[in-house]
């Protein structure tokens, strides 16, 4: 699934999202994160402080799944909101991140997209 072009344009005003993980043992994990759309792969790029080190990396590792929320209030939309789910990739290290730290990545590939508040 590709993403339109009214969700990559809110995708790169907006960089703070919620990454949704699922432990092994079946807990859900969820942690804030910065977002960024890869124009190349046509995925999300998640990147961050140590992330190679960080429990939601090893989710992804074991489970292969994740979802983002991107979302904001600010401005004459009201309540907007982007929900990509996918089948995620830890990437210990991408030759081609959108990231906008170096090291390790999650890449989410979009399977489903939610989103509200935003025109079609």
């Amino acid at each position: 699934m590709t993403l339109t072009d009214e969700q990559v344009r809110y995708l790169l005003q907006q960089r703070l999202g919620r990454l949704a993980t699922v432990h092994p043992n079946g807990q859900p994990q969820v942690n804030p994160v910065s977002c960024y759309h890869n124009p190349t792969t046509g995925t999300i790029d998640i990147g961050g402080h140590a992330m190679a080190t960080s429990r939601k990396y090893r989710n992804v590792v074991a489970t292969g799944r994740a979802a983002v929320v991107i979302d904001d209030t600010d401005g004459p939309h009201g309540i907007r909101c982007l929900e990509v789910r996918g089948r995620a990739e830890a990437i210990e290290n991408p030759s081609d991140s959108a990231a906008r730290t170096s090291g390790a990545i999650i890449r989410i590939w979009p399977d489903r997209v939610i989103a509200w508040g935003h025109t079609p």
